[in-house]
């Protein structure tokens, strides 16, 4: 259940930052012209190569922690098949450390390990469930689609509307997804939602701000 619950924060984490990052780019472009090609330019090469990054680097960190994981596992197997006693004495100790008695923790252990002592053991000690290891590729695309689903937003709301309106809309409709992402993040993780809201609210104004403003100043200059 808990490893579902980080999985849909991720997604939502994932889905937050294809908003944020995409809106700011064509905000940006769209500061510096009222162009439509090469806002729509810019902001598909930023969700693609976004999409691929967020994607390769959570395949990085998940499958760094697939290996983790996989050792712990291979090391407890050899561990109980060369000395299963000293195994259960630290299964036990575990259950005396957390107030158990010695006697009824030497029991839980015994009876626990009697079942699936792997698992036990796993699952008492180290929190790991081996039926359920992390998997590098669900997680590369649950970013991927994330990141590429909250990409779609900010593309919209800066195409679609009159090129006079295209900033303002960009802007109602990127800072309303984020309050709505924070929202549900904080719910996903049992934290303050205002709270939440108001921190993605707050940096989205001022990744927004900053990148429109830099679009208006090229633009003005004549650089862009």
């Amino acid at each position: 259940m808990e490893r579902r619950l980080n999985a849909l924060r991720a997604g939502v984490l994932g889905a937050n930052d294809g908003i944020v990052s995409i809106a700011a780019v064509v905000v940006g472009v769209a500061g510096a012209t009222t162009d439509t090609a090469p806002i729509l330019l810019a902001g598909l090469a930023a969700s693609i190569g976004g999409a691929v990054s967020m994607a390769l680097g959570e395949y990085v960190s998940v499958s760094s922690q697939r290996d983790t994981e996989e050792e712990i596992i291979d090391h407890t197997r050899q561990a109980l098949a060369t000395d299963p006693a000293a195994e259960l004495a630290a299964l036990a100790r575990l259950y005396e450390e957390r107030g158990v008695s010695a006697p009824t923790a030497a029991a839980l252990a015994r009876e626990l390990s009697d079942v699936d002592a792997l698992d036990a053991h796993l699952h008492e000690r180290h929190n790991l469930d081996r039926h359920d290891v992390a998997s590098p590729w669900h997680a590369a695309g649950a970013s991927f689609v994330a990141f590429a689903l909250g990409a779609v937003l900010p593309m919209l709301a800066i195409l679609l509307p009159p090129a006079s309106a295209r900033v303002p809309v960009a802007f109602a409709a990127t800072l309303l997804a984020l309050a709505l992402t924070g929202m549900v993040a904080a719910g996903i993780g049992g934290s303050s939602k205002v709270r939440a809201a108001a921190r993605v609210v707050v940096g989205g104004t001022l990744a927004l701000g900053a990148t429109y403003l830099t679009g208006v100043l090229l633009g003005t200059a004549g650089v862009v």
